[in-house]
């Protein structure tokens, strides 16, 4: 990875992704501005309900995938739906999860998985928070694809040479989490203390929980 650079929260070199003012508009962005304006002069809804929409999507975290992993891992049952159903299972939670459908992956002793989006930005917000910058960026977005171990070794994660990893690639139609493994020593620990060892970039595959 050519160019990289690191950012107080994160200790690991990563893509670099450019500001989106940074590159010419597209006729994507054209159309995007021309739809919206359209919907609010016909009265789909108005400039503040689109504003407050997006504060609300601005304001997401990854708490709420958090807590949907830690039920999980006390839960069989509930893992089972969550792995059948995210949406309905965080539905089970009073968790709103969006209308677009996403899928948990289970990361176990013999694969490990990743998430990606290779065309654009795709990602359960709702669940985990706003993208992260290098997530979007073409230099992630293409190698993982390729060279997965290699890409996950830059982030400070280390896969064994017997353990599969396998690259989910979201869509505009389908998103994709991890569920990660649960990690040993936590069995003592409740469901808002496990909540708490779970983070964003867990939840993508690019870190695994280890509290060695």
């Amino acid at each position: 990875m050519s160019e990289t650079h690191s950012h107080d929260d994160w200790p690991y070199p990563h893509p670099k992704q450019p500001d989106i003012e940074d590159g010419p508009i597209t006729d994507l962005m054209i159309m995007t501005e021309a739809v919206t304006e359209l919907m609010i002069d016909k009265a789909y809804f108005t400039a503040d309900d689109m504003r407050r929409t997006l504060e609300v999507i601005d304001a997401k975290t990854p708490a709420e995938g958090a807590r949907m992993v830690a039920r999980a891992w006390l839960d069989e049952d509930f893992k089972a739906r969550m792995l059948e159903d995210v949406n309905a299972a965080a539905e089970e939670m009073s968790i709103d999860s969006g209308v677009i459908p996403i899928r948990a992956i289970e990361n176990t002793k013999d694969v490990h998985n990743v998430i990606v989006c290779t065309l654009c930005s795709c990602y359960p917000k709702h669940l985990i928070g706003l993208p992260p910058d290098w997530y979007k960026s073409r230099a992630y977005r293409s190698r993982v694809i390729r060279e997965p171990r290699a890409v996950l070794k830059e982030f400070g994660t280390e896969i064994p040479d017997g353990v599969e990893v396998r690259v989910h690639d979201s869509t505009a139609e389908l998103r994709y989490m991890i569920l990660p493994m649960r990690p040993k020593g936590t069995g003592d620990m409740d469901e808002d203390t496990l909540a708490g060892l779970v983070t964003r970039d867990c939840m993508i595959g690019v870190t695994i929980i280890d509290r060695d």
